[in-house]
């Protein structure tokens, strides 16, 4: 594994003036990519391979929300601390919050060697937000990758996961069998469905996905940045499948 796929991602998730204790290995040049997909499809396994072979980091704001109730009060930035306030109001956190975490973080864009932004942008407004950041920062986006299975696919996918009580491993009935059934191959752990991934629960989640989504898809279809990739039956054909558009050798 690579020193960047190692990398702590600290100044990602703290922002400000944190600093990532591990420094990538020089790419060839800097990839900047954004990555779209519905909950469920695989897109954090894509980033993470992507990341393995362009060198650019995964910069997820599904990681600094997870992370946010762990951050000290004293090192809590305005943006995060604002965050959440609407999270613990069960409140969906707005654009413009969004996009103050982002800017909070302005050093994260710049890593040389490139970034993949993960669950950012979300709307068209947060998507004309971070253009407009970028233009400042003399940066520019190589693509918008949009991961995309037909919904009873994802369902299958999700519907199927089984994860372990103990050690939260995490099995599929399908794809991915304990050697004994509802019990976990690590720790002996007893196997359950997770209330969001019953089908029903899934289901709504990926309408909602679809209607945030393509207005979003949409915008950067007309900007012809948008890279569609169908997602193959294992992650590695869905990882050769986004080489092969990008023109990047596999």
């Amino acid at each position: 594994m690579s020193d960047h796929a190692q990398r702590d991602k600290t100044a990602w998730i703290k922002g400000h003036n944190a600093q990532c204790r591990v420094k990538p290995g020089k790419p060839t040049r800097p990839w900047r990519f954004v990555l779209l997909g519905a909950p469920g499809i695989g897109k954090g396994t894509q980033a993470e391979l992507l990341s393995q072979r362009l060198g650019s980091c995964q910069l997820s704001t599904g990681d600094v929300f997870r992370a946010a109730k762990g951050i000290a009060e004293s090192e809590r930035s305005p943006a995060i601390r604002e965050a959440l306030d609407y999270m613990k109001a069960g409140k969906l956190v707005p654009d413009a919050t969004v996009v103050a975490l982002v800017k909070e973080r302005l050093h994260c864009l710049h890593c040389e060697g490139g970034f993949l932004l993960d669950g950012f942008p979300r709307t068209v407004a947060q998507a004309e937000a971070l253009e407009k950041l970028l233009e400042e920062e003399k940066l520019s986006l190589d693509g918008v990758i949009s991961y995309e299975l037909p919904v009873e696919q994802v369902l299958d996918r999700i519907s199927g996961r089984r994860v372990c009580s103990s050690c939260k491993a995490s099995f599929h009935v399908k794809d991915l069998k304990p050697r004994v059934e509802g019990v976990c191959d690590h720790c002996g752990g007893k196997l359950f469905q997770r209330e969001d991934d019953r089908p029903e629960a899934v289901r709504v989640r990926l309408e909602t996905y679809e209607e945030s989504t393509a207005p979003l898809i949409d915008y950067y279809q007309k900007k012809g940045q948008l890279v569609r990739i169908e997602c193959g039956a294992v992650p590695q054909d869905t990882f050769q499948r986004t080489l092969q558009a990008l023109k990047i050798a596999g």
